[in-house]
């Protein structure tokens, strides 16, 4: 290699390495800015007395060791405390929105969001006092905050089988991490009449961790297969009914757009007022 050859190639490598170097001191810039965000936000919060909790993949992280990449935060309001949060969070100076009016709320940053949930989007999963009874102490960005309960998360994520998402396992991995810790009655309690949705998961989770079924306790699964073939013992119910859209927004549309299946979602069966759920709907749709 000649000298004016060794003289460029030592010129790319510097500009490379400088550029290199920018790059890392933009992404530290940028994570320190999040940080600062979500710090704000919490003292905020806590300074106005409206109680939350932490969830989404942090909380994840924290149960199983499993850590995700996220654009957002997630933090659990009550239900009542949402429009004062929203309130309390934009006299602070952010932009607030309450994105779906049966669940979940955004508070943003520049190009940062912190997503506050009160419900689960088949709305049938609220943040109750219960969450907070049971919350899990831990140190978040160096503030004493409290996590959602691993039962509480799994019970939410169950219901998630959209096409594009699937939390299946998620809460295999938590049952996983959590299983011997779990307050299976009161997990059993939260799913109620859609334990058929607890039971898929604990066997599909004997199917992917062969050797792990001890995790779950014996009683729980034997009271459930009882439920089921107390269920086919009956026979088949006459109305026409789709759970579907529990589980799937997408997926059951055309059960009860265009099949004439009642919709599970839907007062007095579910939570969700049909205004709600062309909201709802519509979100999805939209490109």
């Amino acid at each position: 290699m000649g000298a004016a050859a060794r003289t460029a190639l030592v010129s790319a490598i510097a500009m490379t390495t400088d550029a290199s170097k920018q790059y890392v001191s933009n992404l530290e810039e940028l994570q320190r800015d999040t940080s600062v965000f979500y710090r704000h936000v919490f003292h905020t919060l806590i300074d106005e007395s409206v109680p939350f909790l932490v969830g989404g993949a942090y909380a994840l992280t924290t149960y199983t060791g499993i850590t995700r990449r996220t654009k957002d935060f997630d933090i659990f309001v009550l239900p009542h405390d949402i429009q004062r949060t929203l309130s309390i969070l934009a006299k602070a100076g952010y932009r607030t929105e309450l994105k779906y009016e049966h669940w979940i709320g955004k508070v943003m940053h520049a190009e940062h969001v912190i997503d506050l949930i009160f419900n689960s989007g088949n709305g049938i999963c609220p943040v109750d006092q219960e969450w907070f009874e049971h919350a899990v102490p831990d140190e978040v960005l160096g503030l004493p905050l409290r996590l959602c309960p691993a039962e509480e998360l799994i019970w939410q994520k169950a219901f998630i089988m959209e096409r594009d998402r699937y939390d299946g396992a998620d809460v295999a991995h938590l049952i996983l991490a959590r299983g011997e810790q779990l307050d299976w009655p009161r997990l059993l309690r939260r799913f109620g009449d859609h334990w058929h949705v607890l039971l898929a998961h604990l066997v599909l989770f004997t199917f992917i961790y062969p050797g792990e079924q001890s995790r779950i306790p014996r009683p729980i699964v034997d009271a459930l297969l009882g439920r089921l073939q107390a269920q086919l013992d009956r026979g088949q119910p006459a109305e026409r009914l789709c759970r579907g859209t529990l589980l799937s927004l997408l997926g059951y549309l055309d059960d009860v757009q265009r099949e004439g299946y009642r919709d599970a979602r839907l007062i007095p069966l579910g939570t969700m007022t049909e205004r709600q759920v062309a909201a709802w709907t519509a979100g999805f749709e939209r490109p």
